[in-house]
């Protein structure tokens, strides 16, 4: 019953979600609706605790569990890299956890709520040309990825952009899985409202599982 879940944010590092649990409480998107009108190091250190106790708690949670899932977890620092930025604004005005090898699974939360997804995110380019090389032979691994993209598609998951406008170079514009070459990236993403629950983040990483084994054995070289 739900009524002996802890209260989001009150739990231990490594407890893991019930299935019906929320996974974020109010004060966590409170957290960064105040962050985006005062994003300064003083308020972060005023605020700091509320930080560790509602956001990253929470994060270090599903990283958790991920990590026994998909592999290599890690929860993202909230500092930006203000080096080669005009903006200089010292705190990122989301939080996120990601897992995972070769590519992985990953939830993110702001003011406006809650995306999860997964797949290959930002590939190198050694592992782009071989996805690509893939696709262009318009073989089995083709047609799987087709699949898998109209599957995510009826999920409910929207595929990462941006996409070329035409074909990548050195690959034909007239290429029957033309859509697939201009892809930039191979990841789903889904949005969650505010009281979403373990279950939810649950069924898309199960949706995107099937595109991570899909760059796993396509983006990069055999062992």
């Amino acid at each position: 019953m739900t009524a002996d879940r802890p209260a989001p944010g009150s739990a231990a590092p490594g407890d893991p979600f019930a299935p019906d649990e929320r996974l974020f409480g109010p004060q966590a998107f409170a957290f960064y609706a105040e962050l985006e009108a005062h994003n300064s190091r003083d308020w972060w250190q005023a605020h700091r605790s509320d930080y560790e106790r509602h956001v990253r708690l929470p994060l270090e949670r599903l990283a958790a569990i991920a990590g026994e899932r998909y592999g290599p977890a890690k929860v993202f620092r909230p500092n930006r890299d203000v080096r080669f930025s005009a903006d200089k604004s010292p705190y990122k005005l989301n939080g996120a956890m990601t897992a995972g090898r070769v590519g992985g699974v990953y939830v993110s939360i702001s003011a406006e709520g809650l995306h999860a997804g997964g797949g290959l995110y930002e590939p190198s380019r050694a592992q782009l040309q071989r996805a690509r090389e893939a696709i262009a032979a318009d073989g089995p691994a083709a047609v799987e990825l087709d699949a898998i993209v109209r599957s995510l598609g009826e999920r409910g998951l929207e595929l990462a952009g941006p996409f070329l406008k035409t074909a990548p170079r050195g690959f034909d514009r007239e290429h029957p899985r033309i859509e697939l070459l201009r892809m930039t990236h191979f990841a789903g993403l889904g949005t969650l409202p505010p009281e979403a629950v373990m279950g939810d983040v649950d069924r898309i990483w199960h949706a995107v599982e099937p595109l991570l084994d899909w760059v796993g054995t396509h983006a990069e070289p055999a062992v």
